[in-house]
């Protein structure tokens, strides 16, 4: 969507859309990412992830393509006593450069886009983590659409299978590959039941692909 959406909708509601609490996903594989790593999080709204990341220790760099969103995560940051561990991107995602073996953890939840958007984003987010990054993804699956609480349903074509992420990334180790039904209770704009993929993938080490 264009950030003019983002930018009213995050204006518009009263207090954080998604809520000030992380993805419960990322929440729970946290302990397994590299110790005072870098983390970069891609369409992270408001920061509520990115803000938990940093109060686990971790620096993070924050994309989005609202302004509104990261104004909004800079002062969740600065509430929370992180901002110097949290820095903020207005980009368009699919034309901002990543880097290439830069980052320890790249975060991508709820980020849902049109199939060759999506393929041509996973790709770079796989080439620029580094040796034993890991990659935290969750996504409302197809089935989502039987459900009216959050997510893309007016447009299935931008919602996900486990297929279609591992598909993108074949280099990528699955650590943990599911699709499941769960509750999902991120503020007003997630809240309810819901079909998600979860997929946590660890980028193999030169030592691994010599042996």
């Amino acid at each position: 969507m264009h950030p003019s959406f983002w930018d009213s909708r995050y204006a518009s509601e009263p207090g954080y859309v998604f809520g000030t609490e992380p993805n419960d996903f990322l929440r729970s594989v946290v302990d397994r990412l590299r110790p005072g790593g870098r983390v970069l999080c891609v369409a992270e709204g408001e920061g509520r992830n990115a803000v938990f990341l940093a109060e686990h220790g971790f620096h993070v760099t924050a994309l989005d393509q609202s302004a509104v969103g990261l104004a909004k995560a800079r002062q969740l940051a600065s509430d929370r006593g992180v901002s110097e561990r949290v820095g903020t991107v207005v980009c368009d995602l699919l034309h901002h450069e990543l880097g290439h073996g830069a980052w320890d953890a790249v975060v991508w939840i709820f980020l849902h886009l049109a199939p060759p958007d999506r393929q041509q984003l996973l790709q770079r987010v796989a080439r620029a983590l580094t040796p034993d990054g890991l990659l935290v993804v969750e996504c409302y699956t197809p089935r989502q659409v039987r459900w009216n609480t959050g997510g893309p349903v007016q447009a299935p074509e931008l919602l996900v299978e486990l297929a279609d992420l591992q598909s993108a990334c074949p280099d990528l180790e699955t650590l943990i590959g599911c699709e499941q039904e769960r509750d999902v209770i991120e503020g007003s704009g997630h809240t309810g039941r819901a079909d998600v993929v979860q997929w946590l993938a660890r980028r193999p080490n030169a030592a691994e692909h010599r042996s």
